[in-house]
Protein backbone atom coordinates (compact mmCIF):
# COMPACT_ATOMS: atom_id res chain seq x y z
CA UNK A 1 0.00 0.00 0.00
CA UNK A 2 2.79 2.43 0.83
CA UNK A 3 4.41 1.83 -2.59
CA UNK A 4 1.11 2.42 -4.30
CA UNK A 5 0.57 5.66 -2.42
CA UNK A 6 4.12 6.76 -3.29
CA UNK A 7 3.51 6.11 -7.01
CA UNK A 8 0.24 8.03 -6.91
CA UNK A 9 1.87 10.99 -5.19
CA UNK A 10 4.69 10.99 -7.75
CA UNK A 11 2.21 10.89 -10.59
CA UNK A 12 0.25 13.78 -9.10
CA UNK A 13 3.44 15.79 -8.68
CA UNK A 14 4.49 15.04 -12.26
CA UNK A 15 1.09 16.09 -13.56
CA UNK A 16 1.31 19.36 -11.62
CA UNK A 17 4.77 20.06 -13.06
CA UNK A 18 3.52 19.27 -16.55
CA UNK A 19 0.45 21.49 -16.12
CA UNK A 20 2.62 24.33 -14.80
CA UNK A 21 5.02 23.92 -17.71
CA UNK A 22 2.15 23.87 -20.17
CA UNK A 23 0.70 27.09 -18.69
CA UNK A 24 4.15 28.73 -18.88
CA UNK A 25 4.55 27.77 -22.56
CA UNK A 26 1.01 28.92 -23.33
CA UNK A 27 1.75 32.29 -21.70
CA UNK A 28 5.00 32.59 -23.69
CA UNK A 29 3.14 31.86 -26.93
CA UNK A 30 0.42 34.37 -26.00
CA UNK A 31 3.00 37.06 -25.26
CA UNK A 32 4.73 36.54 -28.61
CA UNK A 33 1.46 36.56 -30.57
CA UNK A 34 0.29 39.68 -28.73
CA UNK A 35 3.50 41.58 -29.36
CA UNK A 36 3.62 40.85 -33.10
CA UNK A 37 -0.09 41.56 -33.57
CA UNK A 38 0.10 44.79 -31.59
CA UNK A 39 3.09 45.87 -33.68
CA UNK A 40 1.04 45.51 -36.86
CA UNK A 41 -2.11 47.08 -35.37
CA UNK A 42 -0.09 50.09 -34.21
CA UNK A 43 1.46 50.48 -37.66
CA UNK A 44 -1.94 50.39 -39.37
CA UNK A 45 -3.56 52.78 -36.88
CA UNK A 46 -0.63 55.18 -37.10
CA UNK A 47 -0.96 55.13 -40.86
CA UNK A 48 -4.49 56.51 -41.05
CA UNK A 49 -4.88 58.74 -44.07
CA UNK A 50 -2.25 58.61 -46.79
CA UNK A 51 -0.04 55.94 -45.18
CA UNK A 52 0.86 53.09 -47.53
CA UNK A 53 1.16 49.48 -46.52
CA UNK A 54 4.80 48.31 -46.68
CA UNK A 55 4.32 46.15 -49.73
CA UNK A 56 2.84 49.07 -51.65
CA UNK A 57 5.87 51.31 -51.64
CA UNK A 58 8.84 51.70 -53.94
CA UNK A 59 12.48 51.30 -52.96
CA UNK A 60 14.99 48.52 -52.45
CA UNK A 61 13.48 47.60 -49.06
CA UNK A 62 10.49 46.13 -50.89
CA UNK A 63 12.20 42.78 -51.50
CA UNK A 64 11.18 39.82 -49.37
CA UNK A 65 13.23 39.81 -46.16
CA UNK A 66 16.14 37.37 -46.21
CA UNK A 67 18.66 36.16 -43.66
CA UNK A 68 22.30 37.24 -43.94
CA UNK A 69 23.58 33.87 -42.73
CA UNK A 70 21.51 31.40 -44.77
CA UNK A 71 20.39 33.60 -47.65
CA UNK A 72 16.90 32.14 -47.22
CA UNK A 73 13.76 34.29 -47.29
CA UNK A 74 11.76 34.65 -44.09
CA UNK A 75 8.28 33.14 -44.28
CA UNK A 76 4.75 33.68 -43.02
CA UNK A 77 4.23 36.28 -40.30
CA UNK A 78 7.94 37.15 -40.30
CA UNK A 79 7.67 38.66 -43.80
CA UNK A 80 4.91 41.02 -42.73
CA UNK A 81 6.48 41.89 -39.41
CA UNK A 82 9.88 42.71 -40.93
CA UNK A 83 8.24 44.76 -43.69
CA UNK A 84 6.40 46.80 -41.06
CA UNK A 85 9.60 47.25 -39.07
CA UNK A 86 11.56 48.23 -42.19
CA UNK A 87 9.05 50.88 -43.16
CA UNK A 88 8.74 52.30 -39.65
CA UNK A 89 12.54 52.81 -39.53
CA UNK A 90 12.95 53.66 -43.23
CA UNK A 91 15.37 50.81 -43.94
CA UNK A 92 16.57 50.52 -47.52
CA UNK A 93 17.38 46.80 -47.50
CA UNK A 94 15.58 43.53 -46.80
CA UNK A 95 18.63 41.78 -45.31
CA UNK A 96 18.42 40.80 -41.64
CA UNK A 97 20.42 38.79 -39.10
CA UNK A 98 20.85 38.18 -35.40
CA UNK A 99 23.61 39.96 -33.49
CA UNK A 100 25.69 36.77 -33.62
CA UNK A 101 25.09 36.26 -37.35
CA UNK A 102 26.27 39.80 -38.15
CA UNK A 103 29.32 39.20 -35.96
CA UNK A 104 30.10 36.09 -38.01
CA UNK A 105 30.01 38.29 -41.13
CA UNK A 106 32.62 40.61 -39.58
CA UNK A 107 29.95 43.28 -39.12
CA UNK A 108 29.05 45.15 -35.96
CA UNK A 109 25.55 46.16 -34.86
CA UNK A 110 25.74 49.82 -33.90
CA UNK A 111 25.26 50.73 -30.25
CA UNK A 112 21.70 51.71 -29.37
CA UNK A 113 20.06 50.02 -32.37
CA UNK A 114 16.75 48.31 -31.61
CA UNK A 115 16.11 44.76 -32.80
CA UNK A 116 13.05 43.43 -34.62
CA UNK A 117 11.14 40.33 -33.59
CA UNK A 118 10.91 37.16 -35.66
CA UNK A 119 9.26 33.87 -34.79
CA UNK A 120 10.60 30.36 -35.28
CA UNK A 121 9.23 27.02 -34.18
CA UNK A 122 11.04 24.25 -32.33
CA UNK A 123 9.77 20.74 -31.70
CA UNK A 124 9.63 19.37 -28.19
CA UNK A 125 8.46 16.05 -26.77
CA UNK A 126 6.09 16.41 -23.85
CA UNK A 127 4.62 13.61 -21.77
CA UNK A 128 0.83 13.65 -21.78
CA UNK A 129 -1.47 12.49 -18.97
CA UNK A 130 -1.34 8.89 -20.29
CA UNK A 131 2.44 8.82 -19.97
CA UNK A 132 2.95 8.95 -23.76
CA UNK A 133 5.32 11.35 -25.49
CA UNK A 134 3.74 13.89 -27.84
CA UNK A 135 5.62 16.09 -30.31
CA UNK A 136 4.57 19.72 -30.10
CA UNK A 137 5.62 22.82 -32.01
CA UNK A 138 6.67 25.61 -29.69
CA UNK A 139 6.90 29.23 -30.83
CA UNK A 140 10.17 30.93 -29.95
CA UNK A 141 11.16 34.54 -30.32
CA UNK A 142 14.38 35.67 -31.97
CA UNK A 143 15.67 39.18 -32.52
CA UNK A 144 17.27 40.44 -35.72
CA UNK A 145 18.86 43.62 -37.01
CA UNK A 146 18.62 45.12 -40.46
CA UNK A 147 21.70 45.65 -42.62
CA UNK A 148 21.14 49.40 -42.23
CA UNK A 149 21.78 48.99 -38.49
CA UNK A 150 25.30 47.53 -38.78
CA UNK A 151 28.76 48.74 -39.75
CA UNK A 152 30.98 46.84 -42.14
CA UNK A 153 28.30 45.49 -44.48
CA UNK A 154 28.38 46.22 -48.19
CA UNK A 155 25.17 45.30 -49.95
CA UNK A 156 25.54 43.65 -53.36
CA UNK A 157 24.40 45.90 -56.21
CA UNK A 158 20.70 45.48 -56.94
CA UNK A 159 20.09 43.88 -60.35
CA UNK A 160 18.72 46.39 -62.81
CA UNK A 161 16.41 44.76 -65.37
CA UNK A 162 17.43 45.63 -68.92
CA UNK A 163 13.85 45.67 -70.07
CA UNK A 164 11.09 46.25 -67.44
CA UNK A 165 8.49 44.98 -69.90
CA UNK A 166 10.17 41.59 -69.80
CA UNK A 167 9.53 41.45 -66.04
CA UNK A 168 5.83 42.04 -66.61
CA UNK A 169 5.89 39.49 -69.42
CA UNK A 170 7.20 36.99 -66.89
CA UNK A 171 4.25 37.83 -64.65
CA UNK A 172 1.93 37.24 -67.59
CA UNK A 173 3.48 33.81 -68.13
CA UNK A 174 3.29 33.10 -64.39
CA UNK A 175 -0.46 33.76 -64.42
CA UNK A 176 -1.08 31.90 -67.66
CA UNK A 177 0.62 28.73 -66.42
CA UNK A 178 -1.84 28.43 -63.54
CA UNK A 179 -4.53 27.57 -66.16
CA UNK A 180 -7.05 29.67 -64.23
CA UNK A 181 -10.14 30.77 -66.17
CA UNK A 182 -9.88 34.56 -66.46
CA UNK A 183 -12.57 36.65 -68.14
CA UNK A 184 -12.14 40.32 -69.06
CA UNK A 185 -15.40 42.21 -68.88
CA UNK A 186 -17.19 44.88 -66.85
CA UNK A 187 -15.59 47.20 -64.31
CA UNK A 188 -15.14 44.94 -61.27
CA UNK A 189 -12.49 42.40 -60.27
CA UNK A 190 -13.61 39.26 -58.42
CA UNK A 191 -13.32 35.48 -58.11
CA UNK A 192 -16.59 33.55 -58.63
CA UNK A 193 -16.60 30.14 -56.84
CA UNK A 194 -19.78 29.02 -58.68
CA UNK A 195 -17.95 28.57 -61.98
CA UNK A 196 -14.42 28.74 -60.60
CA UNK A 197 -13.56 31.80 -62.69
CA UNK A 198 -11.88 35.17 -62.27
CA UNK A 199 -13.43 38.30 -63.76
CA UNK A 200 -11.21 41.29 -64.49
CA UNK A 201 -11.79 44.65 -66.20
CA UNK A 202 -9.81 45.21 -69.38
CA UNK A 203 -6.34 46.63 -68.87
CA UNK A 204 -7.49 49.87 -70.48
CA UNK A 205 -9.68 50.55 -67.41
CA UNK A 206 -6.65 50.60 -65.06
CA UNK A 207 -5.18 54.09 -64.70
CA UNK A 208 -1.56 54.85 -64.00
CA UNK A 209 -0.37 57.23 -61.28
CA UNK A 210 2.79 58.82 -59.89
CA UNK A 211 3.78 55.58 -58.15
CA UNK A 212 2.59 52.86 -60.50
CA UNK A 213 1.86 52.17 -64.12
CA UNK A 214 -1.51 50.93 -65.31
CA UNK A 215 0.03 47.53 -66.06
CA UNK A 216 1.44 47.23 -62.52
CA UNK A 217 -1.94 48.09 -61.03
CA UNK A 218 -3.57 45.52 -63.28
CA UNK A 219 -1.25 42.66 -62.36
CA UNK A 220 -1.38 43.36 -58.63
CA UNK A 221 -5.17 43.20 -58.76
CA UNK A 222 -5.11 40.02 -60.82
CA UNK A 223 -2.68 38.36 -58.38
CA UNK A 224 -5.08 39.27 -55.56
CA UNK A 225 -7.98 37.52 -57.32
CA UNK A 226 -5.77 34.59 -58.28
CA UNK A 227 -4.93 34.17 -54.60
CA UNK A 228 -8.67 33.89 -53.88
CA UNK A 229 -8.77 31.22 -56.63
CA UNK A 230 -6.30 29.04 -54.68
CA UNK A 231 -8.78 28.74 -51.80
CA UNK A 232 -11.28 26.63 -53.76
CA UNK A 233 -12.29 23.31 -52.18
CA UNK A 234 -10.47 21.23 -54.83
CA UNK A 235 -7.28 23.27 -54.30
CA UNK A 236 -6.33 24.48 -50.79
CA UNK A 237 -9.89 24.23 -49.37
CA UNK A 238 -9.45 27.44 -47.38
CA UNK A 239 -12.31 28.38 -45.05
CA UNK A 240 -12.50 30.63 -41.99
CA UNK A 241 -16.20 30.52 -41.05
CA UNK A 242 -16.08 28.46 -37.87
CA UNK A 243 -13.31 30.41 -36.19
CA UNK A 244 -13.90 33.94 -37.45
CA UNK A 245 -17.66 34.00 -38.02
CA UNK A 246 -18.74 37.35 -39.44
CA UNK A 247 -15.10 38.31 -39.94
CA UNK A 248 -14.37 35.35 -42.25
CA UNK A 249 -14.70 37.51 -45.36
CA UNK A 250 -12.26 40.09 -43.98
CA UNK A 251 -9.72 37.36 -43.15
CA UNK A 252 -9.97 35.90 -46.66
CA UNK A 253 -9.44 39.37 -48.13
CA UNK A 254 -6.39 39.80 -45.91
CA UNK A 255 -5.03 36.43 -47.07
CA UNK A 256 -5.50 37.39 -50.73
CA UNK A 257 -3.90 40.81 -50.18
CA UNK A 258 -0.89 39.34 -48.37
CA UNK A 259 -0.48 36.55 -50.93
CA UNK A 260 -0.56 39.10 -53.76
CA UNK A 261 1.93 41.21 -51.79
CA UNK A 262 4.32 38.27 -51.46
CA UNK A 263 4.06 37.54 -55.19
CA UNK A 264 4.46 41.22 -56.09
CA UNK A 265 7.68 41.28 -54.09
CA UNK A 266 8.93 38.06 -55.67
CA UNK A 267 8.14 39.23 -59.20
CA UNK A 268 9.44 42.76 -58.76
CA UNK A 269 6.12 44.60 -59.08
CA UNK A 270 5.49 47.96 -57.35
CA UNK A 271 1.95 49.14 -56.81
CA UNK A 272 -0.07 51.77 -54.98
CA UNK A 273 -3.04 50.97 -52.69
CA UNK A 274 -6.35 50.33 -54.40
CA UNK A 275 -9.24 52.74 -53.76
CA UNK A 276 -10.97 50.24 -51.49
CA UNK A 277 -7.86 49.78 -49.36
CA UNK A 278 -9.20 51.94 -46.52
CA UNK A 279 -12.17 49.57 -46.12
CA UNK A 280 -9.79 46.62 -45.95
CA UNK A 281 -7.80 48.31 -43.20
CA UNK A 282 -10.91 48.88 -41.12
CA UNK A 283 -11.91 45.22 -41.43
CA UNK A 284 -8.39 44.03 -40.69
CA UNK A 285 -8.22 46.04 -37.47
CA UNK A 286 -11.51 44.52 -36.32
CA UNK A 287 -10.19 41.01 -36.93
CA UNK A 288 -6.76 41.65 -35.41
CA UNK A 289 -8.21 43.12 -32.21
CA UNK A 290 -10.74 40.30 -31.88
CA UNK A 291 -8.27 37.45 -32.42
CA UNK A 292 -4.60 38.09 -31.68
CA UNK A 293 -3.57 35.02 -33.70
CA UNK A 294 -5.53 36.09 -36.78
CA UNK A 295 -2.54 37.74 -38.44
CA UNK A 296 -0.51 34.55 -37.98
CA UNK A 297 -3.28 32.52 -39.61
CA UNK A 298 -3.62 34.98 -42.49
CA UNK A 299 0.13 35.19 -43.14
CA UNK A 300 0.49 31.41 -43.04
CA UNK A 301 -2.43 30.87 -45.42
CA UNK A 302 -1.14 33.64 -47.71
CA UNK A 303 2.25 31.95 -47.94
CA UNK A 304 0.52 28.67 -48.81
CA UNK A 305 -1.50 30.40 -51.53
CA UNK A 306 1.63 31.97 -53.03
CA UNK A 307 3.50 28.66 -52.83
CA UNK A 308 0.57 26.86 -54.48
CA UNK A 309 0.69 29.23 -57.46
CA UNK A 310 4.47 28.96 -57.72
CA UNK A 311 4.25 25.17 -57.62
CA UNK A 312 2.23 25.33 -60.86
CA UNK A 313 5.18 26.90 -62.67
CA UNK A 314 7.99 25.11 -64.54
CA UNK A 315 11.27 25.02 -62.66
CA UNK A 316 12.77 27.88 -64.65
CA UNK A 317 9.76 30.10 -63.87
CA UNK A 318 9.94 29.27 -60.15
CA UNK A 319 13.63 30.25 -60.07
CA UNK A 320 12.84 33.50 -61.87
CA UNK A 321 10.14 34.29 -59.29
Amino acid sequence: PSIGCHETAAAVAANKRQAKGSKTMTKQHSDIYSRVTQNIITAIEKGAGDWQMPWHRTGTGLNRPNNINTGNHYRGINILNLWVSAQAQDFSTGTWGTYKQWKEQDCQVRKGEKSSLVIFYKTDEIENTDGELETRYIARASYVFNADQVDGYEAPPAPVPENPVEILDNVEQFIKRTNATIKHTGNSAFYRPADDSITMPEQSRFLGSKTSTATEAYYSTLLHELSHWTGAKHRLDRTFGKRFGDNAYAVEELVAELSAAFLCADLGITVEPRQDHAAYLENWLTVLKTDKKAIFTAASQAAKAADFLKALQPLAQKEAA
